[in-house]
Order: C-alpha cells, then structure tokens, then sequence
C-alpha cells in the first residue's frame, strides 16, 4: 500500500510529535480513516520528506511523529513558468492540476482581452486561494516535495512586460520554430498560453516586442488546457525530466 504524502507547513525534528493542521488531519482521519502505527510521508516545501508514525487520531487531531528523513527530490532540472488566460468553469482547475503532476514551477493566472472571467475583489481572493489548494492536492498526489507557486492573477500586460532571463515562448500555428529548435534554456523557461478565446492580434504583438518567442506544435488548433499540458510536455521531454 503506498505511504500517503501530506503536506505539512511545520518545522519537523527527529522523534518529535507534531499535531497535523485542519486539512492534513481531517484527511488523515476522515478521508483515509487511518489508524494509530501506520505511516504517512510528511514534506513542508523545505526539501525531503519525513516517513512519520500516526501516535495519536481523532476525527479533530492527528499527532505523528517523523522517525525517518529522506532527501528525496523528484523536481524538474528546468524551472518553468507558466503564463495561463484565464478559463472558464473547471478547465483552470484541471490546467493546474496537471501541470503540476508534469513538473511546474510557477503559474499565474492572466486576465487576457478574451478570457471572459470576471474576478475581482474577495471572489478573486477565494478563487486564488482555491488555486494553489489544488496545487498542494497534486504535489502530494504526484510525490512532489515542492508545491508549485500559483501567483495572485494579474493583467497580461504586466506579466509580459516584467524582467527575467528566461527563454520566453509563446504558441503560433505558423511559427518557424519547434520545441526542438530552441536553445537550450540557462534561466529557465517562461510560457504564454491564451485563454479559450485566444489572444487579441494586439496581445500577439505585445508578446513579440517583450522578447517571446513563437513555436509551433503541429497543424491542429488545441485547447487552452490542452495546449498548456502539450507544451509543458514536450519542454519537460526536451529539457526537463520527463523520457520515453
């Protein structure tokens, strides 16, 4: 049976029982319906994880207590950053869900001339906290001891126009270059993927005057989710980890 993997925002010690926050406990308990002596992996985005015995478990608490660290590290040697319009419904959910099972490092929701979401005030506050829970769910899901940065949503104009040394790239369907053309990426990787609507001819110039590159995948016109799942692939494929 695979250990569950739980993140935990605490400071661990060696033999020393820790009482798991709300989220953590309840799923312990009420999710998983574990018992005292079995074990769960514990990781605090500080690197490792900590194999951890269930001492004490009531439907409100759980006490573990870590007895073995492993410096495990499972991330990507590409850091990548993804640049997403915002979808409707649950296709922003399902993008970050699965961008974070393939490896990302940062996501920040764009509000793009076609995006056709309205968020603003604590609607947007709710909606960005319910972003990076869905990135905790996947990095322990997926094993990951990093949890992904989910950035507060900002204008497209202000992502593209800030300063980094990344490679930037951005989807065109008559691009000259492929994935497979591109340099070799020294400060990583930032992406632009437009919203179910697509980008403004306006947006596509913008792009270019901040340096971005445009790519191609193939001859069929995808989804915003699948286009940011496909990309964040075949980069992983190229430069990051990800092998056949």
């Amino acid at each position: 049976m695979r250990v569950p993997h739980i993140f935990q925002p605490s400071n661990f010690e060696l033999n020393t029982p820790i009482s798991l926050d709300d989220d953590a406990a309840g799923h312990i308990a009420r999710v998983l319906r574990m018992q005292v002596g079995e074990h769960v992996s514990l990781f605090n985005n500080l690197g490792g994880e900590y194999l951890s015995e269930i001492t004490e478990i009531s439907k409100k608490k759980v006490i573990v207590t870590p007895i073995e660290f492993n410096d495990r590290d499972c991330e990507s040697p590409v850091k990548i950053h993804l640049g997403q319009g915002i979808s409707r419904g649950d296709k922003m959910d399902f993008t970050i869900q699965k961008a974070v099972e393939l490896g990302i490092t940062e996501i920040t929701p764009l509000f793009t001339s076609r995006c056709g979401v309205k968020l603003s005030g604590e609607r947007l506050q709710k909606k960005h906290l319910q972003w990076q829970k869905i990135a905790i769910a996947a990095a322990e899901q997926s094993g990951r001891n990093t949890i992904t940065t989910i950035h507060p949503p900002v204008d497209i104009n202000d992502w593209l126009s800030q300063p980094c040394d990344a490679l930037k790239l951005t989807l065109h369907p008559r691009a000259q270059h492929s994935i497979k053309t591109l340099p070799e990426p020294r400060s990583g990787i930032r992406f632009i993927v437009g919203p179910e609507g697509g980008f403004t001819d306006q947006e596509m110039t913008t792009t270019s005057e901040q340096g971005f590159i445009d790519v191609r995948l193939g001859p069929r016109v995808l989804r915003t989710e699948t286009a940011a799942l496909t990309v964040l692939s075949a980069l992983q494929l190229q430069f990051g980890d990800l092998a056949l």
